[in-house]
């Protein structure tokens, strides 16, 4: 009995010490994996933080040597010139513009193709699914002059619709939605078939609120991609009425050579919208990415 319990004791001790180093281990990995994240984040971060930096520095400051890492004393006047004198608000507004109406056509357009894709049954279905992902292969240059000549015959020159209708569809969108909406459960789609759901009513009543992680997903990826647009804006406008933010920083940088800070302060305000954008949607990008990735 006495060696029953010397070896009860024994495995015990065993058992202890193995959790103890699997929990040295889980330890040791979780600093190597967080001190990896901390510095790919400073990698990331720093161009962002220098350039707040210089936009509240001194012309003289900026070209020193070494380089100043702090403001000691910010110059904040630097953000009222590039405001007045770039007339930011004028390209902010257009730019604010266009930018909803391409993300607004893209979730409309995107919805109904992935519903299509989805749920409905019809002829060379595969062929084209396969037609809309090859669309993401074809850079966009091969369809500018496309696309001008286009724009151009319409009189849509130096017009909003002229910045915003060759993007209100997208191949990326309708993958994206499809995937979200295949994830809708069978059995959703024969109890809405029995309460006489047609297929307009099921897709807004149903599929569209299970599918807005994705939604809201594709909403952000539109909205960085319209927003940071520039070839197309400079060669289908023609004054500043119509262009967008990303040519009024061009702009501001000619006219501003002597005041390095000032264009700084120009590329800060046109960057904040964005990183307002991902701090509130942060949340819904990582969950419509991942939807659909683990069933069960």
């Amino acid at each position: 009995m006495a060696t029953e319990v010397s070896r009860g004791i024994t495995v015990s001790e065993a058992d202890r010490r193995a959790a103890q180093r699997r929990a040295v281990r889980r330890r040791i990995g979780n600093v190597a994996r967080y001190t990896l994240l901390t510095v790919l984040a400073v990698i990331v971060l720093f161009p962002i933080y220098i350039t707040i930096v210089n936009s509240l520095l001194t012309p003289s400051q900026i070209a020193a040597r070494p380089p100043v890492l702090f403001p000691t004393d910010p110059a904040w006047g630097a953000y009222a010139d590039a405001w007045n004198q770039g007339s930011m608000s004028r390209y902010l507004v257009n730019s604010v513009i266009v930018t909803t109406l391409i993300v607004a056509g893209q979730i409309v357009t995107a919805t109904l193709a992935a519903y299509a894709f989805a749920f409905l049954e019809f002829p060379l279905k595969r062929t084209l699914f396969i037609v809309f992902l090859a669309t993401l292969m074809v850079p966009f240059e091969v369809t500018i002059i496309t696309n001008l000549t286009t724009v151009v015959n319409l009189g849509w020159y130096n017009t909003y619709a002229g910045l915003a209708v060759p993007f209100l569809a997208t191949g990326f969108g309708a993958f994206l939605l499809r995937q979200a909406f295949l994830g809708v459960p069978g059995d959703l789609r024969d109890a809405a078939a029995l309460d006489g759901y047609g297929h307009l009513r099921f897709m807004v009543r149903v599929a569209v609120p299970l599918a807005r992680p994705a939604m809201a997903a594709l909403a952000v990826f539109s909205f960085l991609g319209a927003w940071n647009q520039y070839l197309w804006p400079l060669i289908v406008t023609k004054d500043a009425r119509y262009r967008t933010l990303q040519i009024g920083l061009r702009q501001l940088r000619a006219t501003s050579i002597d005041q390095v800070n000032v264009t700084f302060a120009g590329v800060v305000i046109a960057a904040l919208p964005l990183l307002i954008l991902l701090v509130i949607f942060q949340k819904q990008l990582v969950r419509g990415l991942t939807a659909g990735a683990v069933k069960g």
